[in-house]
């Protein structure tokens, strides 16, 4: 997760936070592009829904934000949640997985970019034919030779 500077320390064994000198876009560029290069994950990216409504009398940059976000994770699945929401997700992952949050200068409310890896070389539908055939076949059906299953 790429965060702005009031981003609250989470408190998570699971959870490592680390500051950047760089800015928030600089951040976020760097992450999608290293994901991009990955032969293996891919990133599910999730924004809080909140930044849609920030205006920009309340918080000066957020309009041109927006614009840098939306250039940057071009062709990236992103869908927008409630802050709230991301920070139980977080909180939710902590507890099995390892989870970096990258807090940057920023100092424009909701704009939490988070990144959700996924597996890149096998899709959600190989998976569901995957259980489908689990619980439609039995073991010897699989083709292994007993004893190697």
């Amino acid at each position: 997760m790429v965060a702005d500077s009031a981003y609250p320390a989470q408190s998570s064994p699971g959870i490592e936070t680390l500051v950047a000198p760089a800015s928030q876009i600089e951040v976020v560029q760097a992450v999608a592009e290293a994901i991009s290069d990955s032969s293996h994950v891919k990133a599910l990216v999730h924004l809080d829904r909140e930044l849609a409504f920030v205006q920009e009398s309340d918080a000066p940059g957020v309009h041109a934000y927006r614009r840098q976000i939306v250039r940057i994770l071009s062709g990236v699945q992103i869908d927008q949640i409630p802050h709230e929401e991301i920070i139980a997700r977080l909180d939710q992952s902590a507890r099995v997985f390892r989870i970096l949050i990258i807090k940057t200068p920023m100092a424009i409310p909701y704009t939490s970019v988070f990144f959700e890896l996924d597996c890149r070389y096998w899709s959600a539908e190989a998976e569901q034919r995957l259980r489908h055939a689990m619980q439609t076949r039995t073991s010897h059906d699989s083709g292994i030779p007993k004893g190697q299953q």
